[in-house]
């Protein structure tokens, strides 16, 4: 069951992005369980997770070879509103989340001041 009268995209996720080998690698901690009634929908969640991370990472590593280990350390899921394409969404976020902490902010465009009005100036 789904609702239908809002958006519905829960997944809340915590990754750690490591330094690693040559490539892409998606681990899950021991430590990221949820209750037991979710558990049928986990490895749907962590596969799209990962494809999410995947796809962003290619999109936005391009000029240097990737080498990558990312760990899942928490997951929680909603009963009604997590679905595996919240989580593959999770997943493009966490990427832009880390390259915004490793990289900073990008810069912003310098403002414009507007040209004085002579004729409200005087």
């Amino acid at each position: 069951m789904r609702q239908t009268s809002c958006p519905s995209d829960v997944a809340i996720v915590l990754v750690d992005f490591e330094p690693w080998e040559e490539g892409f690698t998606f681990e899950v901690a021991d430590s990221a369980t949820v209750e037991d009634h979710f558990r049928p929908e986990l490895p749907g969640y962590r596969a799209a997770l990962a494809e999410g991370i995947r796809e962003e990472l290619a999109e936005q590593v391009t000029d240097v070879p990737l080498a990558v280990a990312v760990v899942l350390q928490r997951i929680c899921v909603h009963e009604v509103d997590s679905h595996d394409g919240a989580f593959r969404m999770a997943g493009h976020v966490a990427v832009r989340e880390a390259l915004l902490r490793l990289n900073g902010p990008p810069p912003r465009p310098k403002r414009r001041r507007a040209p004085l009005n002579d004729a409200a100036a005087g």
